[in-house]
């Protein structure tokens, strides 16, 4: 029975890409999010205030 799970998963590779298929996509999104926080112009972030009210 375990032989038959062990089989089943993923090589160690497949799991580092899997994480990386996930971690690369995520982190770039945070740096994004940090970057337009702090570097829009002011006429910028007035105008997303206004689109939220």
């Amino acid at each position: 029975m375990w032989n038959m799970i062990m089989e089943r998963m993923p090589s160690t590779l497949g799991m580092f890409c899997t994480a990386l298929a996930f971690l690369v996509p995520y982190v770039t999104y945070k740096i994004n999010q940090k970057l337009h926080k702090d570097m829009d112009p002011p006429w910028k972030k007035e105008e997303k205030k206004q689109s939220s009210n």
